[in-house]
């Protein structure tokens, strides 16, 4: 029993030591002049430090744990890039063709699991954050041979708080420029595995915070932050008094693994004040199908008081795979009683192309 616990306790101490290694490293820079600096006395410090003194193009990062189940994270555009068995590719942080995201399938040379780090980066010139990109821990980074100042001893806590600061910062002077350096925080706060995460992507749906900034954070909470982010997307489709947001959730809780966002995603069709809220509903659930996401369309298409909305469901079951959708589309144009419903689904049905629909043309036709 001694020796068991020993055992364990010697495995626990080497995964804390690899782990605290591997976030001290540096990814595999090329064209780039390193150096290490440590962020211990505090990340927003640190960048107010160097923001304060590189008015000449450089790059800044760290490492930090980032959340599993998410895909490799790489650049991708180009097949060269995929030549190093083991890598995920080389991303060109100066060259414009290359971009950063999540890639579900497997690329040549891409490791099958998911990388457990999150390389975050961000661009300073002119004494401002210019654009923040972060990868997969196996990317190779080409800096394109500006400076990097790679950071040590960050917490993952710190990084959202920073990143945070500068999702909400409007000072930038470019409105565009602004945008994309929000979205792109935002999207790395929602890869990080830490609670804080949550709480921060939490706070950016509340309703005094800017419209645009609340869309980003729904459609994040849906793709990455599972039950929590689900939770919050319920709250947001009842109550957030924009219908733009309100329909930005409902798409972030049609890409929800939580089994409970169907049923949210009926009560957004059924019950929303805003007819083109209530239509996008039902459009996501088309997309979705399923027993309970087929009833809510035709229950719609019944029960709906506004024929706009009428008309989307039925749209919404050209969506469905054929075998669910063209019979439902034959029955709404054989018995609805709404003229303007009857003439879409005839209308859906002609571009099926499916036999079944040809079939019940010939079939009112010749009577």
């Amino acid at each position: 029993m001694k020796k068991k616990r020993l055992l364990s306790r010697l495995i626990c101490l080497l995964s804390l030591a690899i782990t605290s290694t591997s976030l001290a490293q540096a990814p595999r820079f090329t064209n780039a002049r390193v150096q290490n600096l440590s962020a211990s006395a505090g990340l927003e410090s640190e960048f107010h430090m160097l923001l304060s003194r590189q008015a000449e193009p450089a790059w800044a990062g760290y490492i930090v744990p980032r959340i599993t189940g998410g895909g490799t994270m790489c650049c991708y555009e180009s097949t060269s890039d995929f030549r190093t068995e083991g890598t995920c590719g080389r991303c060109q942080l100066e060259d414009h063709a290359g971009s950063d995201g999540t890639r579900g399938e497997v690329a040549k040379g891409v490791k099958l699991e998911s990388p457990e780090l999150l390389i975050v980066l961000f661009r300073l010139a002119d004494r401002t954050i210019q654009k923040i990109r972060f990868f997969s821990q196996e990317c190779e980074v080409d800096a394109g041979g500006l400076p990097v100042y790679w950071l040590t001893e960050v917490q993952p806590s710190e990084s959202v708080a920073w990143l945070s600061s500068l999702a909400a910062d409007p000072s930038s002077k470019e409105q565009e420029q602004s945008r994309h350096l929000r979205n792109s925080a935002v999207a790395a706060i929602a890869h990080h595995a830490d609670e804080t995460a949550d709480k921060a992507l939490s706070e950016f749906t509340a309703p005094n915070q800017p419209e645009s900034l609340r869309r980003d954070a729904v459609f994040w909470l849906g793709s990455t932050r599972g039950k929590h982010g689900y939770e919050v997307l319920r709250r947001v489709v009842h109550e957030d008094p924009s219908e733009k947001v309100r329909e930005h959730a409902v798409f972030a809780l049609s890409v929800s693994k939580e089994s409970q966002a169907v049923d949210t995603m009926i009560e957004v069709a059924q019950h929303d004040s805003n007819s083109h809220v209530r239509g996008q509903a039902l459009f996501w659930l088309a997309q979705k199908a399923g027993h309970k996401a087929v009833g809510a369309i035709t229950e719609a298409i019944e029960k709906d008081p506004e024929t706009d909305v009428k008309r989307r469901a039925v749209f919404a079951l050209s969506q469905l795979p054929k075998d669910e959708g063209v019979p439902k589309l034959i029955e709404v144009a054989r018995t609805n009683r709404n003229p303007a419903v009857r003439k879409q689904a005839i209308f859906w049905l002609g571009q099926s192309k499916d036999p079944r629909a040809l079939a019940f043309f010939e079939e009112i036709l010749l009577h």
